[in-house]
């Protein structure tokens, strides 16, 4: 059992026009609006686990390498979030970054990494990082400890492009 299996609490799903108002980018990305976001958000599709049929959602980026071509997201619904469990399934699948499609593939990232992800996370977005711990009823004193075991109870995902590793003769399994 790992740190994120005893996450404290899973917020609820938003429903009405909280959900209408988190599907908007989705729209955006659609429309071929992608740039509006710049580097802060990118759209992931998946495939349904049940359902097999293509889905969307659009997630806050973390970090960007764009040397290695990788992008860091975190599932502020925990591990049970569908977008989430069908990356486990499924893990090499398709992002918008931007106008640009990428052909990617999902890691799961340890919680020690993800320690190390959360706290600079909130070196760099300070408000933003004690909004997505309170969301996610995450104790945070605004110190990098508490990040740091934030992070341990936030599932991390990397994704990895396919052709910048197919280029540098990296492959994963």
């Amino acid at each position: 059992m790992t740190d994120r299996d005893t996450a404290p609490h899973r917020p609820q799903l938003p429903t009405g026009w909280r959900r209408l108002a988190l599907r908007l980018p989705i729209l955006l990305f659609r429309a071929g609006l992608g740039p509006l976001f710049g580097k802060r958000l990118l759209l992931l599709h998946h495939i349904g686990r049940v359902s097999r049929l293509d889905r969307m959602v659009v997630l806050e980026v973390v970090s960007y390498d764009p040397a290695a071509g990788s992008w860091t997201v975190a599932s502020g619904f925990g591990a049970e979030a569908d977008w989430y469990q069908n990356l486990r399934e499924q893990p090499k699948t398709l992002i918008q970054f931007g106008n640009r499609p990428h052909a990617v593939t999902a890691h799961f990232l340890p919680a020690e990494e993800g320690a190390e992800i959360m706290a600079g996370y909130a070196r760099r977005h300070p408000r933003t990082a004690r909004r997505l711990c309170a969301f996610m009823s995450l104790p945070v004193d605004g110190g990098e400890a508490s990040y740091r075991e934030a992070g341990r109870a936030i599932p991390f995902v990397r994704l990895d492009a396919a052709e910048r590793h197919a280029r540098h003769g990296r492959g994963h399994a």
